[in-house]
């Protein structure tokens, strides 16, 4: 559900308490930090949504795109279907130009560092002239904060809400990403207006970068006329 503008100003009130509490799930009226993104992203959301990462219970598609998309992942969460477990993402099983839009949600850096250009590309071939791509991404010092209170929820509470232990980090997965690199990868898998959108409920630590599969058109050749003496 999408958030109103009363609940993005509380929201924006008492992002330290959210950060610290509510992680995935929503409570006490307040977003979580996962739903918030959610939300964001949701709003740059054009047509049939391919979300990559999806995670527990393919939450983006089914809750706030209404079912109009397909979440894919490579670990079986819980929640998840057949139709979601795919066995490699370094080639999505879709056809060309299949979608209209294509998700990363607080997920490409953990996508292996030898193999995001190779998604980012399969990205691209699967978005339709004209697509987006969508990639969230919070700043450095905010993703480390929160991946180690989670680990410590989970530690000392014995909770199960951090993904990535539940999963397992590999060797060339990493806490963040910096903008650099995002901008750079998204420019070299062929994207372009690309745009960075701050999340300013979370006081500006966390943020999207969209950028657009241009369309092509065709250009006619230009014939130069000789006017020919008769």
């Amino acid at each position: 559900m999408r958030r109103s503008i009363t609940k993005k100003a509380v929201d924006l009130l008492t992002f330290p308490f959210r950060a610290l509490l509510l992680f995935h799930r929503d409570r006490f009226g307040l977003s979580s930090l996962a739903s918030e993104r959610f939300d964001y992203v949701a709003g740059e959301v054009t047509g049939y949504c391919l979300d990559v990462g999806c995670g527990r219970h393919n939450r983006f598609v089914s809750e706030y795109l209404n079912g109009n998309g397909r979440g894919v992942d490579v670990f079986p969460y819980e929640g998840l279907t057949e139709d979601n477990v795919v066995l490699d993402l370094t080639h999505f099983p879709f056809e060309d130009e299949s979608f209209e839009t294509v998700t990363f949600i607080a997920n490409l850096n953990h996508c292996p560092r030898s193999q995001r250009d190779i998604e980012l590309a399969e990205a691209f071939r699967v978005l339709k002239p004209g697509g987006r791509i969508v990639v969230t991404m919070g700043s450095p010092w905010a993703e480390v904060a929160v991946h180690q209170v989670v680990w410590l929820y989970d530690k000392i509470l014995g909770t199960n809400l951090d993904m990535d232990s539940e999963r397992g980090m590999g060797e060339e997965e990493e806490y963040f990403l910096l903008d650099s690199e995002i901008r750079q990868r998204l420019a070299r898998a062929g994207f372009s207006r690309i745009r960075k959108i701050r999340f300013w409920t979370q006081w500006g630590l966390n943020q999207l970068f969209a950028g657009e599969k241009e369309i092509l058109r065709d250009v006619q050749p230009t014939r130069s006329l000789t006017n020919v003496a008769g």
